[in-house]
């Protein structure tokens, strides 16, 4: 009988990598979108250069973060909480924690995980920081280089969402490629999210199902905590979610719908099936609105933080799961409408009087990369053969990624219990 092969990384050199000249020190305000997500956001990226040494590009990632931490600066920094009581940062210029590797394979193995989405394995592609209780006390950005015995290597990033929302991050991130490439940012940073302060006295005008705590009289955390949280892709190419739109049209007589709506009200259907939550089961989406271009004025080119609103809307399972499709993408396709200049400055205003973050009981959060670059970094020795998410930052998530370099198709990626995702399978078979 074959031994089953175990994965080992073995981590070596932990530095912390300053700007490279002096930067602003001081507290540093984060707005009330930037309390609202609380995670770190870990991806991966693999590359394999013929032109250079994995130790060469090893100096050359180094050396550009701390060339582009000098226009980031906060990014060095450390999370505290203000005298208000929110998560600030502390800009201590300590620098971003790097930590270089070497794995006891070739890239197969982390491919292979990646077809089977065994996320156990990818997590050891990127830094966890021994010890740490909480958000506070994980730097904002943690790097770990990872050499493979096939000359490749992986750079596995870990970067906390109260700092970025994805635009910001792709903004980060690409700016940091240019820095290792001697070019000038194309997308220089606006730093000061004090642009984004609540309204004093605030002034609450809409309803925020957002933040409704909901019992779970089904038990579904039972269910979650006896089975095994399987992750799934699923692909839904342009032909598929045409006809996920058609199908919520012709259903309901309903207006044009977009593929967002249409996508959206489709899993949460299929997921609230997939569990079986009792018809009575109170259920909440969420989704990240991106509000740029929506906030007025419309946010600052290159705003390096959350400019996006997370926004809710709260009915039964029954009613879903009871419904043609249109009654869930026709909810969706309101709830995106409700998003405007007015509800996102309530929203922060909600924030600012009730403390709160959004409940996750019986909760579906569906955050969207699939426009976002982040496939097509490049430090100077070509863009990474694949990229991807290492795991999800909640088992209430769904991520919509791009397909490689195809934009119209949209890769589905979630974690479910084993029973449920059996169930949810099949759904997908539309």
């Amino acid at each position: 009988m074959v031994a089953s092969f175990e994965f080992v990384v073995t981590r070596k050199n932990h530095e912390l990598i300053p700007p490279v000249s002096e930067t602003p020190n001081g507290h540093y305000y984060l707005s009330n979108l930037d309390q609202n997500i609380a995670i770190i956001v870990k991806t991966l990226y693999y590359y394999k250069s013929e032109s250079r040494t994995n130790q060469e590009s090893y100096n050359v990632i180094k050396k550009s973060l701390s060339e582009v931490l000098v226009h980031y600066y906060p990014v060095a920094g450390r999370l505290t909480i203000s005298p208000e009581g929110k998560i600030a940062v502390n800009c201590t210029g300590e620098g971003v924690v790097v930590v270089e590797a070497e794995a006891n394979c070739g890239i197969e193995t982390i491919k292979e995980a990646i077809s089977e989405n065994r996320m156990e394995t990818l997590e050891k592609l990127v830094y966890d920081v021994p010890g740490a209780r909480n958000i506070l006390e994980i730097p904002p950005v943690v790097v770990q280089v990872t050499n493979f015995k096939c000359g490749g290597f992986v750079l596995g990033l870990g970067m906390s969402h109260n700092m970025f929302d994805g635009v910001a991050a792709a903004e980060f991130l690409n700016s940091w490629c240019e820095m290792a490439k001697g070019l000038p940012l194309s997308v220089p940073p606006f730093l000061d999210r004090t642009i984004l302060r609540p309204r004093n006295p605030p002034k609450i005008e809409f309803p925020h199902n957002e933040f409704d705590e909901i019992e779970d009289i089904s038990d579904i955390g039972k269910l979650y905590d006896e089975e095994k949280l399987v992750y799934k892709s699923f692909l839904f190419e342009p032909e598929k979610l045409e006809k996920l739109k058609i199908m919520a049209v012709e259903e309901n007589n309903n207006s044009k719908v977009s593929t967002f709506q249409a996508l959206t009200g489709f899993l949460w259907k299929s997921r609230c099936e997939a569990l079986r939550y009792k018809p009575d089961q109170r259920v909440k989406l969420l989704f990240a609105a991106d509000g740029r271009s929506r906030f007025i004025p419309r946010l600052p080119q290159g705003y390096c933080g959350n400019g996006i609103v997370l926004t809710g809307l709260v009915t039964s399972s029954g009613e879903l799961v009871g419904n043609p499709l249109a009654h869930s993408v026709g909810l969706v396709k309101r709830l995106v409408e409700l998003v405007t200049d007015g509800f996102m400055r309530s929203a922060m205003d909600y924030i600012e009087v009730n403390r709160t973050r959004p409940s996750m009981n019986a909760t579906l959060l569906i955050t969207s990369w699939s426009k976002l670059t982040l496939h097509k970094l490049d430090f100077g020795w070509g863009e990474p053969i694949f990229s991807g998410p290492v795991g999800l930052p909640g088992r209430e998530v769904i991520l919509f990624l791009p397909s490689g370099n195809d934009m119209k198709s949209i890769n589905v990626f979630l974690g479910l219990p084993t029973s449920a995702m059996e169930v949810f399978e099949e759904l997908m078979k539309i």
